[in-house]
């Protein structure tokens, strides 16, 4: 997994045409100046928030994420966008966007069917604070642009969930065309479990075929360069959905034998439960920046029994009780 998120020149010029002073936008997030004039810059989750954060309070359209969000012109999707509507569904588009994800930055698109519904969500595995509201709305929009230049129809999902308050509900109603819930437990965009199956009426597979072995080299490569306690951390991750994954549940998500996940992270200075509290510490920061979610709900996600064994642990990670925790990182956000 790649620390750094690639940010395209292109982002700048896309603010230029919306009449948003690049220099503007980067003074107020606090980053230097010559990054307007680079192909791509790389910057971490702390910087791309600030960005993004600038990017609403700088422009005085409060839909400005949605505006960079869409995409009409298939000649302007990025590489991954492109493998993307080179699919054969809007599902499989989706899983390629999730799958190559890995290669540009610490984040990740987690998807759940349940019944007849079907949410993805973008999940920022490095972050400690809330994620900026532009660039939620600008994620949701790509998604939807993918499904509407992929289909040619005019897709809408069933409804747009949002864990923050938007002061624009009408325009992003106007946008995706469905019902906008604001003080959602979560941030998702949600389609017809159906909606995964519409085929794609750009799909190339011959396209397909030339992109899909590049990004499976530079993924592998990735994979290569990143250390197994990370592998196994991010394999955690996945698998802490309300329950405590076991060391065998994680060494068949890997595909290996527990004894060889053992060794391995023995090899470089770790334990099983040592990597398993980290991914933990990680989480809970994550879910605490949700304000609507619940320190129990929080403890039930992370595998906890009760709240208290998750006050506890929280205790020993930041020195403070989770509550204390979140009220100072909710105070730093206003601020």
């Amino acid at each position: 997994m790649s620390k750094h998120f690639r940010v395209s020149g292109s982002t700048f010029q896309r603010l230029e045409e919306l009449n948003i002073s690049s220099s503007a936008v980067l003074r107020r997030a606090g980053l230097p100046q010559a990054f307007m004039k680079q192909p791509r810059v790389l910057v971490t989750t702390e910087e791309l928030f600030a960005l993004w954060r600038a990017i609403g309070e700088v422009g005085s359209n409060p839909a400005v994420g949605l505006l960079l969000g869409t995409e009409t012109k298939t000649e302007r999707f990025h590489p991954i966008g492109t493998a993307a509507l080179s699919s054969e569904t809007f599902g499989a588009a989706v899983d390629q966007m999730a799958r190559y994800k890995q290669l540009t930055c610490p984040e990740e698109i987690v998807q759940e069917i349940t019944g007849k519904e079907w949410s993805i969500q973008f999940h920022w595995l490095l972050a400690n604070e809330v994620e900026p509201p532009a660039l939620i709305e600008c994620c949701f929009a790509w998604t939807l642009s993918t499904a509407r230049v992929g289909t040619g129809t005019r897709l809408s999902p069933v409804r747009v969930e949002f864990s923050q308050p938007r002061k624009h509900v009408k325009n992003i109603e106007r946008h995706f065309g469905c019902e906008i819930i604001c003080g959602a437990p979560r941030n998702a965009i949600v389609f017809r479990a159906a909606d995964a199956q519409r085929r794609f009426v750009t799909r190339n597979s011959e396209l397909l075929t030339l992109l899909a072995p590049q990004l499976d080299s530079e993924l592998r490569q990735e994979t290569i360069d990143e250390s197994f306690a990370e592998r196994v951390r991010w394999a955690i991750k996945q698998k802490l959905t309300g329950r405590r994954p076991t060391i065998e549940d994680i060494a068949d998500a890997l595909h290996i034998s527990t004894r060889t996940l053992q060794r391995r992270l023995q090899d470089e200075g770790f334990s099983f439960q040592i990597v398993l509290e980290e991914a933990r510490h990680q989480l809970a920061r994550h879910y605490l920046n949700n304000p609507v979610l619940e320190l129990n709900e929080a403890a039930y996600l992370l595998g906890y029994a009760d709240a208290n064994s998750f006050v506890r642990a929280f205790r020993i990670w930041e020195g403070v009780p989770p509550s204390r925790w979140r009220e100072k990182h909710r105070a730093r956000a206003v601020s």
